[in-house]
């Protein structure tokens, strides 16, 4: 008796531990999301140059503006839990657009910069990547639409587009970090940060990319079990 008393109580202790876990990791999210941010903004300066719009902008759009509607649906660390999924899914969607918006800006930033310098475009692999991520996550922007206004898909089923929208908003947001952690190997900024500080740097979208990517795949495999 003594020992089904202590195997309930190790159950019962897992799960609170799981549930910790997972609202710690979304916090962090959160955390690191607006650190970087922050960080970048005080090492670039916006406005001081036409270069340093660049990464301002694109830490904005994808360090904060990204991660953050991604975070909307998370079950454990949304900052609008308590509203309805169709408000989530429209704040979702602006903060997406908010997310190109800066984007375009910060290729345009960085492109009208080279042309004054007369240096060469997309030579690098953060560059060539750079603007294959603001193409995707501009198409991916328009691709939701039908998911707001459903009249536009109609005959089309709706649970299926969603997952493919997750699908493809996850592969667009690791595309966006990963070009974040390539344009933390560039020349501006491993000169203005120390080598600790670059490991910490290169840490953010590091963490949020795996917590990012591990909240979307529990949502789909929740929702298969639950269908099944």
């Amino acid at each position: 008796m003594l020992s089904n008393m202590a195997h309930s109580k190790e159950t019962e202790a897992e799960p609170r531990l799981f549930a910790f876990a997972r609202v710690a990791s979304a916090v962090l999210t959160h955390f690191l999301g607006i650190s970087l941010t922050g960080f970048v903004a005080l090492l670039a300066r916006p406005g001081t140059s036409w270069f340093s719009w660049h990464p301002f902008l694109m830490t904005l759009a994808f360090s904060f503006f990204m991660t953050e509607a991604i975070l909307l649906f998370s079950p454990h660390g949304s900052p609008m839990r308590r509203f309805s999924y169709k408000v989530k899914r429209r704040v979702h969607w602006m903060l997406q657009c908010a997310c190109v918006t800066c984007a375009a800006l910060g290729l345009a930033a960085i492109f009208y910069n080279k042309h004054l310098h007369g240096k060469p475009h997309f030579t690098s692999w953060h560059g060539l990547l750079g603007v294959i991520t603001v193409c995707v996550v501009a198409v991916q922007s328009l691709a939701a639409v039908p998911l707001i206004y459903h009249s536009l898909v109609k005959g089309w089923s709706l649970a299926k587009f969603k997952r493919y929208h997750a699908t493809s908003g996850l592969v667009t947001y690791l595309f966006g970090s990963v070009s974040l952690l390539l344009g933390l190997t560039s020349g501006w900024f491993t000169k203005s940060v120390g080598d600790a500080t670059w490991y910490l740097a290169a840490l953010c979208p590091i963490l949020c990319a795996l917590i990012i990517m591990n909240q979307v795949t529990s949502a789909y495999v929740a929702k298969k079990r639950f269908q099944s």
